[in-house]
């Protein structure tokens, strides 16, 4: 469990986490853009806990105990798509909470075409998704809330920085 800050503070089952808004535990989030600007999205297994069947950011998880952020980014990127890429560029940090739980989110970008070898115990499915297809489908219930928010501080952030 760590502070808003990010320091850690204790250490608590997964089950804990999941359980109680006021534990937080570190996520990590990539956004994968391909050459053409389109985003790629799983669809996640229906045996997952949250959200079966719903459309997420290419790769996400928590971290473990002790993990450092980079360690959680390489091991889950590696885990869900079977890719070791070097080049994630931060995108921003922010609080995602909910009725059962709060995880400060570390959501990075990483420019690739592929190839992905998506895990099937946790991916069903991989595809570029064109970001007007994305807006057109928002708060229809395909999205996770969590990529669903993010997408719409994405998209703000981008905005910001093409006005640079």
């Amino acid at each position: 469990m760590v502070t808003p800050a990010g320091q850690v503070v204790g250490k608590a089952p997964r089950r804990a986490g999941h359980g109680n808004p006021d534990l937080l535990h570190p996520v990590v989030h990539v956004h994968i853009l391909n050459s053409r600007g389109e985003l790629l999205l799983q669809k996640r297994a229906a045996n997952k806990e949250l959200y079966p069947d719903h459309r997420d950011a290419a790769i996400g998880g928590h971290g473990r105990s002790g993990e450092s952020i980079a360690s959680a980014l390489r091991r889950e990127a590696e885990e869900e798509l079977g890719i070791t890429p070097a080049h994630f560029r931060p995108l921003f940090r922010y609080i995602h909470r909910n009725p059962y739980e709060s995880e400060p989110v570390h959501a990075f970008v990483l420019e690739d075409d592929g190839p992905f070898y998506p895990n099937p115990r946790e991916i069903t499915e991989i595809r570029f998704w064109k970001f007007e297809d994305i807006v057109g489908h928002l708060g229809k219930g395909l999205f996770t809330p969590n990529f669903e928010q993010e997408f719409q501080m994405w998209t703000s952030f981008l905005k910001q920085s093409r006005r640079r």
